[in-house]
């Protein structure tokens, strides 16, 4: 019998800490193309997301329950280190490929993955890239996610020294 049916509230099934900091990056990469695309300043976009949507019924769709200090991190500091992360993401794609011919999402995908993988030594490089990837393949059906692991790969070995086993 379920709680509904017992009176009681429904149960909310718990979201584990990995499946937290995924939830943050998913929304860290929809807020960072808000930004790309709409111009809407980091304090701005990092206060709608944590007062309305993260863990949020946002037209229909709820969004999983995420880790903020985790979201925080990867929008904040994609922000703060553009500068380093552009050049880095741009040394990663062919050469006739500008960053600014990259879809938006990919655009934003591309720059929270190279800012873990610069910043979160604490997280396995495997573990960076196949979360991208998976985000990658929520937007895209086609090239996308390869591109998204080809290009975090090499910025992986460039930077770490080691790439996705």
């Amino acid at each position: 019998m379920s709680d509904v049916e017992n009176g009681g509230e429904p149960r909310q099934p718990s979201v584990k800490p990995a499946n937290q900091r995924g939830a943050a990056r998913l929304a860290a990469v929809q807020a960072l193309y808000q930004m790309d695309v709409g111009g809407t300043g980091v304090m701005e976009v990092v206060a709608e997301y944590e007062a309305h949507r993260l863990g949020q019924e946002v037209d229909g769709d709820t969004y999983l329950k995420a880790d903020p200090s985790w979201f925080r991190s990867i929008v904040s500091g994609v922000v703060r280190d553009q500068t380093k992360i552009d050049p880095l993401v741009r040394s990663a794609l062919l050469e006739d490929w500008p960053l600014s011919r990259l879809d938006a999402t990919v655009r934003a995908i591309l720059r929270a993955g190279t800012f873990e993988i610069l910043e979160r030594k604490d997280v396995p490089v495997a573990v960076i890239v196949t979360e991208y990837v998976e985000i990658a393949r929520a937007f895209f059906e086609h090239d996308e996610p390869k591109l998204v692991n080809a290009v975090l790969d090499r910025i992986a070995k460039q930077v770490r020294g080691e790439a996705k086993r």
